[in-house]
């Protein structure tokens, strides 16, 4: 630790230079390291117009609006402006930055930025960061570390008689990687020689949209891997901590949807080393406050090797810190604070599995579907952890990360986990106006045998999309899908029928008498589902109580809706 280097104090501000679900996990993560420690740390959020009512800003002890800044954009790029989130930390007399995942997190310009306005940046400082941030560079470091990595170019690759002459070296098929990006960006595999050419100039032109250099390098592919990752901690002591490994191999095109910790059928002999492998490059980078160190593990070879690390906390750090019951952003906020870590007494228990609840329409392509939140309930129980930046009322930009919430489970074992974090998804409730969310798409993968054994690749869920538009379990079977076909035909129909209310009133209040006198006693409505069309004549027969007739059948219904609460009974059932 650097004499000169600044520390947190007992009543620092600390400016959040991140949103919503973010920014909400270190608003608590203060509120309780406050009232654990008996500092008085401040919170400050900033923020868009179009985020004031948000629920970071509602929730911060203190916020700024970007708009109160000279040359600030409404966009949302002005988390990425450095000079407008400096000038707000100025503003805000704060003395501190928590940047989160994503955005500037891991930025070692902007860590410089805060360093040399002789301010606490909570994370490890600029030079560890730009040194395992260049993938390059960090390849260089893990191998002198001894830790394993897969043949690749070690340098940046030229033009295209260079990269080709390196790809024939390594032997394809093989990956072009960017030096600087990160979340799954800048990468293209090339199965053969052929496609060499294009698929570089694709990464060198998405690198440079991205990072604003077209640096790539060329590694060997792994065909069929798992993604591991391993949590750290080191203080400024020189102290490293490790957390396991976690499994993210359920992901697509590079984004993942769910993660589980540990990995199912690893050895703990092999988590282990893999572990250990974690601590060796952390400590050789002189490494300060939380990060991840990502592995790709070869099935076809069993084998592990370093891919690259991030310089922060990763959006499914709960499950870690669930399964070992430790906090990671309070860890961050001792080691700003210049404490000396322990977590020598930590072990691991159970299984937890996440699962990433997001604004998006698998049925199109996983296309983001955004909005305002009419309703939203998360689930409770025991084991069950929700994260999320939202609340309802609350209305999803259309600028920024899908994410709704991050629904967490915890068992005695995978089975357990599994069926509580099953559990927990059917029980959340969200009502997006105009948007939806991939909650079916979820539980038809959790029901999946060869999730359910564990285990998968990284590009299991790609294969299983390939036969088709959906999951076949994504679509509901006859059972389910009749009282949702019910329910939603009757909902139609109240609707018409309280537009068609709406109408009569207005007539009423325009002309002193209605231009009709009588609303309709029935409605015909269509539905599509699973590539069948299904069309219902609906009549209200009393408050709850509903006759739908399809294909010359009826059926008798009585419905009660409200706020995703609805509940249908027919042919003897009842459902939610």
């Amino acid at each position: 630790m650097s004499d000169n280097q600044p520390v947190l104090h007992r009543a620092s501000r600390i400016g959040i230079v991140n949103r919503g679900e973010p920014a909400m996990r270190f608003i608590r993560a203060v509120r309780e390291y406050n009232e654990a420690n008996d500092t008085n740390v401040a919170t400050v959020a900033f923020y868009l117009d179009e985020e004031s009512e948000s629920l970071f800003v509602r929730e911060a002890d203190d916020a700024l609006a970007f708009r109160t800044i000279p040359g600030a954009t409404q966009a949302g790029s002005v988390y990425l402006d450095h000079e407008v989130l400096l000038e707000c930390l100025r503003r805000a007399n704060c003395d501190a930055v928590w940047a989160g995942w994503g955005f500037v997190s891991e930025d070692a310009d902007f860590a410089q930025l805060i360093a040399d306005d002789s301010r606490v940046f909570l994370g490890p400082d600029a030079g560890a960061m730009a040194l395992l941030g260049d993938k390059i560079a960090a390849k260089d470091l893990a191998e002198r570390s001894g830790v394993p990595i897969l043949p690749w170019s070690k340098r940046e690759i030229g033009d295209i008689d260079d990269a080709r002459a390196m790809a024939a070296e390594i032997g394809y098929p093989v990956i072009v990687k960017a030096a600087h990006a990160g979340g799954g960006r800048g990468i293209r595999f090339v199965m053969t020689e052929d496609e060499l050419e294009s698929q570089l100039t694709s990464a060198r032109e998405e690198t440079r949209r991205i990072t604003g250099d077209e640096i790539v390098f060329i590694e060997r592919l792994v065909q069929t891997g798992r993604h591991l990752e391993v949590q750290c901690i080191t203080d400024r002591h020189g102290n490293v901590f490790t957390f396991g490994v976690r499994d993210c191999s359920v992901q697509r095109r590079n984004q993942k949807i769910i993660e589980e910790t540990p990995p199912p059928g690893m050895s703990a002999e092999e988590i282990a080393e893999i572990e250990a492998a974690a601590a060796r490059l952390m400590k050789a980078a002189a490494y300060e406050s939380a990060g991840t160190v990502e592995f790709l593990y070869d099935l076809d070879r069993n084998e592990f090797y370093f891919m690259e690390v991030n310089t922060r906390l990763q959006v499914e750090h709960p499950i870690t810190e669930i399964l070992y019951g430790i906090d990671l952003v309070k860890g961050q906020l001792d080691v700003a604070f210049g404490k000396e870590l322990d977590f020598a007494s930590e072990t691991a228990s159970g299984v937890v599995l996440e699962a990433r609840l997001n604004a998006e329409d698998p049925d199109r392509d996983f296309t983001p579907a955004p909005g305002y939140v009419r309703y939203f309930r998360t689930p409770a129980g025991p084991g069950i952890r929700v994260d999320s930046g939202i609340a309802q009322g609350s209305t999803i930009p259309s600028l920024f990360d899908s994410m709704v919430a991050k629904v967490i489970a915890r068992g005695a074992n995978r089975a357990d986990a599994i069926a509580r974090l099953r559990r927990a998804l059917r029980e959340t409730r969200i009502g997006i106006d105009g948007g939806t969310t991939n909650k079916a798409f979820l539980l038809s993968l959790l029901a999946q045998p060869d999730l359910i054994a564990g285990g998968v690749h990284t590009k299991w869920v790609e294969a299983l999309l390939s036969d088709g538009p959906t999951l076949e379990s994504a679509v509901p079977d006859e059972k389910r899908a009749a009282p949702a076909l019910i329910a939603a035909a009757i909902e139609a129909y109240l609707a018409h029928q309280q537009a068609e209310l709406t109408v009569f009133r207005r007539q009423i209040s325009n002309f002193g008498h209605p231009r009709s006198s009588q609303l309709s006693d029935e409605f015909s409505v269509a539905f599509g589902l699973a590539g069948n069309s299904y069309e219902f004549v609906v009549r209200q027969v009393s408050a709850h109580h509903f006759v739908l007739t399809i294909d010359d059948g009826e059926v008798l219904a009585t419905y009660r809706g409200g706020q995703g609460e609805s509940r249908l009974h027919y042919a003897g059932a009842r459902y939610s």
